[in-house]
């Protein structure tokens, strides 16, 4: 399998890409948009495997985590700018043809990129995505109440105070994650590694201070209503205990018209780790062997 790691220049600045396998073969290139904002590729990263069944694979770090530039400024990070940074990114790896997979906030960026109609995008990947901030946060009170009582009082203490700062909160929170984030204890070492890379800026900014609280730029985000605009072959994929719920996907899966839904049973937020093997023949399949059948 071919790697090959480079830069593309982006607005004076630089983003990190990574290609697994062939762009001159003839399969449609799959690209990666990873979630966060700001939490870098490697929570994709065993989707390389799709190489080696002859799809090409297109990490890439978006601006302001992972090995990309770093910018010192909040009014930087919008979804325009991600947007932009996508159609920069095709233009400069000459991606006519593309395939597009997006991870948590990377499905938010991928609905808004094809609400913009951009040409060529023949298959849509959506993995637990952001459909909806208010409902998001609805759903992450509800997952509290699966937690000890203790933990999902004082995270409920904390938030309504503003107190998301303080250890009690922390370690109250990082319960929450094990259970609806990544059920792998400990977690793999290159989510460890994501977590060492990540832009604190980008998701503070846009985001808020972590998964269950929105205080940012995407605080009233809804794409609901928009939904059935995506007129492409959609993969919508999920965890059973993921904190993107069933019941949030569940929406996606009735308003896009030509989706199809697969449940994880086994994962939460990590699905890509946690059932590895389903969520990759899940993903080839769909960009595969559904093909053979349009």
């Amino acid at each position: 399998m071919s790697i090959q790691e480079g830069f593309v220049d982006f607005k004076g600045y630089k983003t990190w890409y990574k290609i697994c396998g062939d762009l001159s073969s003839d399969a449609t290139p799959l690209l990666l948009l990873h979630g966060g904002p700001g939490y870098p590729h490697y929570h994709l990263q065993p989707l390389e495997v799709l190489a080696s069944k002859g799809i090409p694979v297109i990490f890439y770090d978006q601006l302001g985590c992972g090995k990309s530039d770093r910018p010192d400024n909040p009014e930087l990070w919008t979804i325009e700018l991600f947007i932009e940074e996508i159609e920069t990114i095709r233009k400069a790896l000459s991606l006519e043809k593309i395939n597009i997979l997006g991870h948590s906030w990377g499905g938010t960026l991928a609905l808004e990129y094809m609400f913009t109609h951009p040409r060529g995008v023949e298959r849509l990947i959506l993995s637990s995505p952001l459909l909806d901030t208010k409902l998001w946060i609805e759903e992450a009170d509800r997952l509290k109440d699966k937690l000890p009582k203790t933990t999902a009082k004082v995270m409920r203490i904390h938030e309504k105070a503003g107190t998301t700062d303080t250890k009690e909160y922390e370690d109250a929170y990082q319960q929450f994650v094990k259970m609806f984030v990544c059920r792998i204890v400990p977690q793999p070492a290159v989510l460890d590694k994501a977590d060492e890379e990540w832009g604190k800026q980008v998701y503070e900014t846009m985001w808020g201070p972590n998964e269950s609280t929105a205080t940012g730029s995407l605080k009233n985000y809804s794409a609901l209503n928009r939904l059935s605009e995506i007129k492409i072959p959609t993969l919508l994929i999920s965890g059973k205990y993921d904190e993107a719920t069933p019941s949030q996907i569940e929406k996606a899966n009735r308003a896009i018209e030509q989706s199809k839904w697969v449940l994880l049973e086994n994962s939460s937020h990590s699905g890509c780790f946690e059932q590895t093997e389903k969520y990759v023949d899940a993903v080839s399949t769909h960009l595969l062997v559904e093909r053979l059948v349009d």
